[in-house]
Order: C-alpha cells, then sequence, then structure tokens
C-alpha cells in the first residue's frame, strides 16, 4: 500500500486489523451492456447506476470556487455536513477547550435553567467569588472571548464573502440597484485577438461526454461514510457488488486497505477518462484543459489522504503522453478554501496539503520540460480577515515554507471578492510569482484611482504582468468570462454568463481559458462567431438522437414471461420492444462512444441541453374519480395482474364499474328520496338512459318476510338497481352468489328478488324497493 500523507498530531487514523483482505477483482461489477465498464475496473464507477459514487460538486460551475444556488463547496458539503466555515470551527473549538476546565468553572458559568437543582448558597458562591483560582479562570476566559472576539471580527468578512468565481444570483436593494446602474459606463477594448494563433480552453468537465453512455468524466467521487462501509467485504465475496443484494457486511472484520482500494479506483477511473477527453478535444480543435481537483477524491484529507505513486503512476504518465503527442496545455485550480493568508494555522495546514497533492498529481504526468512548466496550479490569496496588510504578510511568511516543486507552479489570480489586480501585481513582482488575469473579476474589482471598468484601461498593465510570467520562462495564460445581461450590481455580476459573447483584448497567441458553465459548448460558440480555428470540424446535433454511445439495455423483468404475455403486453401498453432489441445488437466500440458519430454533431445551441438526452416519457395525471384498484394496477403492471387490469379497463370503458362515492352512498342509502336521487345521479355518470324510467312507489304495505342472505355470498357492494320487465326471468342468478371480492367487482349484481316479490316481476308489474327491508339492500 502507498504511504499516507502525515496526519496531523492530533488526529487519530482507523486502527482496524487489516486481515482477511478480499481481492477487488472479485468484487469486481460485471457490465455486460458495456464491454468498456466490464474491462475498464473492479467496481461501478458510474454514478448513474451506482449510488455510492457522486458526480464532484466542481465540476459542473464556472470554475472550482463557483458557488452556484448558494451551495457550500467543501469537503464536508460533499459528506452531507454543513460547510465548515472559519467561525464555526472556532466555535467548536472554544467548545472544545470550555469542556475541558472544571465541573466549578462550568457551574459558575452556567445558566441557571440548566443548573443542578440545588442551589448553592450565598456563603458558597462568596467562597466561589474570593478564591484565587476562579479570579485567575475569570481573567483567563475574559482574554480568550476578547480574543474570540476579534478573529470573529476579522473573519467575518470571510464568512459572509461569496466565494471567488461564484455562480449564485444575488436579490439587492432598490438604493443599491439604483447606485450601481448610476455608475460610470465600462471602457472597453474594440480590439480582437483575430486571426487566433492561440489555445482555447475549458475547465475540468466536458458536457457532451457527461451524458454519453457510458458516461465520461473526471470527476467521481464519494462520501467518506462511502469509503468506511467499503472497509468490509462483500457478504458473497464471489459474485459482484450489488447495489441491494450483496453490499458489504459490516458484521465482518474491517481492513483500511480494502477501503483504500476502493477510493483509488475511483481515481484512476476518473484519469482514465482525462485520456479520451483529451483525444475529443484535439478533434474539435481545443489544445487547452483544466484537470478536475477531485480527480483523486480525497487525496489531501488529513485522515483519508493518501500518495498518488504508485498505484496511479502509470494511468498519469498515459494522460501526459497523449498531452504532448497532442500539443495540449493542462493546468490546476485548487478550490477556495486552500488559502496562505489564513490567521488559522489548520487552514495553512490543509493548504499545505492540498498543494502538495496537486503537484504531485502534475509531476507524475511526465510531461516535457516546458509543457511541465505550463502545468500550473491557479490559487487565490482568500479572504482578507479585516486587514489586507497583515494578510499579505501571512502569505510572505506561508509561502516561503512551500517545497520549490509548488512554488515553480503557484500562479495568483485576481479575484472579484477582495484582490483586484493593483493589489496582486506587486506581491507577484516581489516573490517572483505569475499573476494570471481574470477579465471578468477584474471588472467587478479593480483600482478606481487608477483605471476604469472595462478592458481598455488594463491593457497598459499587460508588460508588467507578461513579465511575471516570462522571468520563469512559462507561457502565459489569462482566464475570461463575462457577466449575465441582466446583471447590474457588482455581486450579482459575479455570476457567470453561461456562454460568452466575444473574445478579450488579449494577444492572439495567449492560452486563453474559457469560465463558462456550458464549457466545451461556450468555446464551440466563440469558435463559431469569429471562425476560429476548428469551428469547421463539428455540427448542430439533433434533437434527442444521438448515435455515439451505447444506450442501456431494457431492464429485465423479475419473472420469465411467456410469449403470449409479451405480446399482450405490447399490444395493450405500446412498448417498443423491437427497438429495445435493435439497442442491444449495435454496440459502438469503446474508442467511439461519445466521439460525435459520422456526421459529428456535438454542439447544441443555447438552451437545448435536453439535446443531449432523450426526453423523459411523460405520464398523465389519471383523471379524478376513477377507480382506486384500476389506478392502482396501473401503477405495477406485473404479469399477475394482467389479467385482471384488462377487464377493469373493459369495464370502464362500458361505464360497469361505479365511481368509489357512489358505492359508499349506495350502502348507505335507506330512504326512497335517498334513493331517487341516486338513480338520477347515476343517469348522469353511466349515461343509462334507462335510469330515468325508474319510478319509486310509496306504499304501506305490510314489510315482507325476511330471508336470510346465503352464506357463501360475499360480493362487498350492491350494483345499481335496474328495471325489470315482463320478459325477464324469474330466478336470480346464482352463480353470482359464489364470486371472490374482485370477481364480483368486474361486473355488476342484481339484488335477490324475496319470494313475496317474485310473482309481481312474472306479471310484469313494477316492484317497490321502498318496501324492502335493510337486511335485502344490503
Amino acid at each position: 500500500m502507498p504511504p499516507k500523507r502525515k496526519r496531523s498530531s492530533a488526529t487519530k487514523g482507523p486502527t482496524q486489523d487489516p486481515a482477511s483482505i478480499v481481492s477487488l477483482a472479485d468484487n469486481a461489477v460485471k457490465l455486460p451492456a458495456s464491454k468498456r465498464q466490464a474491462s475498464r475496473g473492479k467496481i461501478d464507477t458510474n454514478p448513474d447506476q451506482n449510488a455510492d459514487i457522486v458526480d464532484g460538486k466542481i465540476a459542473l460551475r464556472a470554475s472550482p470556487d463557483a458557488d452556484e444556488k448558494g451551495e457550500a463547496l467543501n469537503i464536508s458539503a460533499i459528506n452531507q455536513g454543513p460547510p465548515v466555515t472559519p467561525a464555526r470551527a472556532l466555535n467548536a473549538a472554544v467548545k472544545e477547550e470550555a469542556e475541558s476546565y472544571s465541573a466549578l468553572s462550568e457551574l459558575d458559568e452556567m445558566p441557571l435553567a440548566k443548573k443542578n437543582k440545588k442551589t448553592p448558597t450565598k456563603s458558597s458562591i462568596a467562597a466561589k467569588k474570593g478564591s484565587d483560582e476562579i479570579k485567575a479562570f475569570k481573567e483567563e476566559q475574559a482574554a480568550r472571548k476578547a480574543a474570540e472576539t476579534k478573529i470573529k471580527k476579522e473573519d467575518a468578512d470571510e464568512d459572509v464573502r461569496a466565494d471567488p468565481d461564484g455562480d449564485e444570483g444575488v436579490a439587492e436593494d432598490v438604493d443599491t440597484m439604483k447606485k450601481e446602474a448610476a455608475r460610470p459606463p465600462p471602457a472597453n477594448s474594440d480590439y480582437l485577438p483575430l486571426p487566433w494563433k492561440g489555445r482555447l480552453g475549458y475547465a475540468c468537465l466536458n458536457t457532451y461526454l457527461r451524458f454519453s453512455n457510458p458516461p465520461v468524466f473526471a470527476s467521481r467521487t464519494c462520501r467518506i461514510a462511502s469509503i468506511l462501509e467499503h472497509r468490509h467485504p462483500l457478504k458473497d465475496p464471489t459474485q459482484p457488488e450489488h447495489a441491494t443484494k450483496n453490499r458489504p457486511d459490516k458484521s465482518k472484520p474491517a481492513s483500511i486497505k480494502r477501503g483504500q482500494k476502493y477510493v483509488e479506483e475511483l481515481g484512476v477511473a476518473n484519469a482514465r477518462d482525462v485520456v479520451k477527453m483529451l483525444r475529443w478535444n484535439d478533434k474539435y480543435g481545443i489544445k487547452f484543459m483544466r484537470l478536475s481537483s477531485e480527480m483523486f477524491p480525497f487525496a489531501s484529507h488529513e485522515e483519508y489522504g493518501y500518495s498518488l505513486a504508485p498505484f496511479a503512476s502509470e494511468v498519469l504518465a498515459e494522460i501526459g503522453k497523449v498531452a504532448a503527442k497532442l500539443g495540449h496545455r493542462l493546468s490546476t485550480h485548487p478550490g477556495q478554501f486552500t488559502q496562505l493568508g489564513s490567521p488559522r494555522s489548520a487552514v495553512i495546514e490543509n493548504a499545505v496539503r492540498d498543494l502538495d497533492y496537486h503537484e504531485e498529481m502534475l509531476s507524475l504526468l511526465k510531461l516535457p520540460e516546458q509543457a511541465d512548466r505550463d502545468a500550473v496550479m491557479i490559487l487565490h490569496l482568500g479572504g482578507t480577515f479585516g486587514d489586507k496588510a497583515a494578510t499579505i504578510d501571512r502569505f510572505r511568511e506561508n509561502y516561503q515554507k512551500l517545497s520549490e516543486k509548488v512554488k515553480n507552479r503557484i500562479v495568483l489570480e485576481n479575484d472579484d471578492v477582495s484582490w483586484s489586480v493593483h493589489d496582486l501585481l506587486p506581491l507577484c513582482e516581489e516573490l517572483n510569482i505569475p499573476l494570471c488575469l481574470d477579465f471578468h473579476h477584474h471588472n467587478i474589482i479593480f483600482d478606481d484611482t487608477k483605471l476604469r471598468e472595462g478592458t481598455r484601461d488594463i491593457m497598459d498593465l499587460y508588460p508588467r504582468i507578461k513579465a511575471t510570467w516570462d522571468r520563469k520562462r512559462i507561457k502565459q495564460k489569462m482566464h475570461y468570462s463575462e457577466p449575465c445581461p441582466e446583471a447590474i450590481t457588482g455581486r450579482q455580476r459575479r455570476k457567470h454568463n453561461p456562454r460568452p459573447a466575444t473574445l478579450p483584448p488579449c494577444p492572439n497567441d495567449m492560452d486563453l481559458m474559457i469560465e463558462a458553465k456550458d464549457k466545451e459548448q461556450a468555446v464551440f460558440a466563440l469558435m463559431r462567431t469569429f471562425k476560429l480555428p476548428g469551428w469547421e470540424t463539428f455540427n448542430d446535433i439533433i434533437p434527442y438522437e444521438r448515435d455515439d454511445d451505447n444506450k442501456p439495455a431494457p431492464k429485465k423483468a423479475k419473472k420469465k414471461k411467456t410469449k403470449k404475455q409479451i405480446a399482450a403486453e405490447i399490444e395493450e401498453f405500446g412498448k417498443e420492444l423491437s427497438d429495445e432489441e435493435e439497442v442491444i445488437k449495435e454496440i459502438i466500440a469503446e474508442d467511439e462512444v461519445g466521439m460525435g458519430g459520422k456526421e459529428d454533431r456535438v454542439f447544441w445551441p443555447v438552451g437545448m441541453e435536453e439535446w443531449l438526452r432523450p426526453k423523459k416519457r411523460e405520464i398523465k395525471k389519471k383523471e379524478q374519480g376513477a377507480d382506486e384498484n384500476l389506478e392502482e394496477m396501473m401503477r405495477n403492471p406485473t404479469p399477475a395482474n394482467f389479467e385482471a387490469r384488462k377487464k377493469a379497463q373493459a369495464a370502464a370503458k362500458s361505464n360497469l364499474l361505479l365511481p368509489e362515492d357512489v358505492k359508499k352512498r349506495l350502502k348507505t342509502v335507506s330512504s326512497t328520496a335517498d334513493i331517487q336521487a341516486l338513480l338520477d345521479e347515476m343517469k348522469n355518470l353511466t349515461g343509462n338512459e334507462k335510469s330515468s324510467d325508474i319510478k319509486i312507489e310509496n306504499s304501506k304495505k305490510t314489510p315482507a318476510k325476511k330471508v336470510p342472505a346465503p352464506k357463501k355470498r360475499t360480493a362487498r357492494s350492491v350494483p345499481t338497481p335496474s328495471v325489470s320487465t315482463p320478459d325477464e326471468e324469474e330466478d336470480v342468478d346464482e352463480s353470482m352468489l359464489d364470486l371472490s371480492d374482485d370477481e364480483a367487482d368486474e361486473k355488476p349484481l342484481r339484488p335477490k328478488i324475496p319470494p313475496s316479490r317474485a310473482s309481481g316481476r312474472a306479471k310484469g308489474k313494477r316492484v317497490s324497493y321502498a318496501d324492502m327491508d335493510e337486511d335485502e339492500l344490503r
């Protein structure tokens, strides 16, 4: 097992016995529908099929720091925990420290409502207050609270600040909107870097490949709970893992190595897909890409972190080999919590581990000398913590402690929250750090005493910015994105436009990273607008049609069906089984999955994201008043209830099934008026014209003798009374008395007529149901 990263002395890792390790080869999940998945690994790494695998939150955003819809982008959010803000972490530390004090101090500080039931006397309180020990504690506590308040105040801007590169929408008050709308218009340059000779790129995720079958992307991750669970062997190690039938057995001994293997397999799967993404980019003229920081989940974690060598050395070297062959540039962008200017030591320790992880990942690519030098790590300075000068001093001090390999790759970027180009440029010149200019951030945070908003004035600083790159012989790069058209205030303008409309006034040989939510589609839009190299290599995709991936095979039925059942279901519900069989037969080769097919249709218009995948089948809501049993049967189309469902549908079409509310009322009617009202209502519901001929006679006849109902009768309800005619037979259909509940509901029953009334029916006389007993009507 590769050596783990150095952990903090305050944190102890798990101590389970690593015995009884089950190889992942025995636990492999086999996917017969895709040879690619079966050959690639030991676990099912498709998040669309495996609930343990999740798509990294970072991947879909414009940049790793973006905070779309207010989600906190930190490791605790991925683990279903609350975000660890500096204030929350400080409160936790203070609470832990307070718990270590004596019970006497806790009692003195505890509110009266939470103290012991026994109230201390005045003399005991006076003794405590007069104690030198208590006085010392009071002074120490007061000093601690003062320090806590100071740090909270310094951290206030970090707690409430939005993330750099954020994409969240913000609602502003009217006064702020008016003030921002009245600001001077931006002074933009009219220069376009044409003809374009540089490299365009996007960040982390390819939307077209992500929605392929199987998906291709490099940000698979998991929860820590999944790592701990997979330290246990499967219930049946001889069978592949299953979401419900064959899960890890927590009753068996756990192995740290087994859990480590699980998370390493995710990283290897991510890295293998990077190779496919590079070849896809090269096919369509994209030569620049930012690697996802989540390629190897939890690699920089304090407790669960691990080294990438040797298990990932080979696959990372393959990425470097392909990138060098195709002339592509690679870079990374550690997240917003990697801050070297923080006043808290825990944040600094985490930042150093994260930078070491990114440096190791880039070094294992084994790129050629210049390409390796150009593989940089873009970093934000972070929060100001109430004092920019003090934060810069802390950054200087912590930066000097970094290894030379890390320092050779660090590049600072101006952000749209705190740090402008004028804040960072002197620091970069002092510490020999390249400065990456982000045009979008600059138009939000800039020194208005030295230049105006827009892209024109910043061009005066181009020579100084370029010099920071030339001193280290690194190819310069810039970031470009635009605010949404409807944004007015600075906070609103932080949200990235999914597709920028133009190019910045940069040199035409620049390596330009397009930070937009539409990723490669945003790059395609610019390529088409300005006829950049490669724009003719791709076409619009056909709506809901893709022929360059393997559609999932139809789900197998739990029970085997006969040919008659299959044919009946096809006829009844319109299943297109023949189309599914064609899908199974045609398997796209691994190298061709997601590559655009013969016509290279990989570009979709704005607002047509659903074109990437077929439209979901719409299920119409059933009309109100429908029979509940029929609705339940339709929700569960199983072979067992197929015949019952068919009969129920036929009965519904013939208006033989009564609505549920009429059935209930039929059981409770007793008076003549109620029966007549019910019959009239049945006319409206069933369209039965004969019900209008029914007349209820009020007569004072002697009640007939009660006739006990047969014991075999099990029908639950009485059907609608019908009109008798001279042609009808006297006898009641006795076969209806032995029906089960389900059979009785399938066709209406006629009430059994007492013998005393049979003669009247034979003579063609009308029967008065008002004279019948309650038992007879049931």
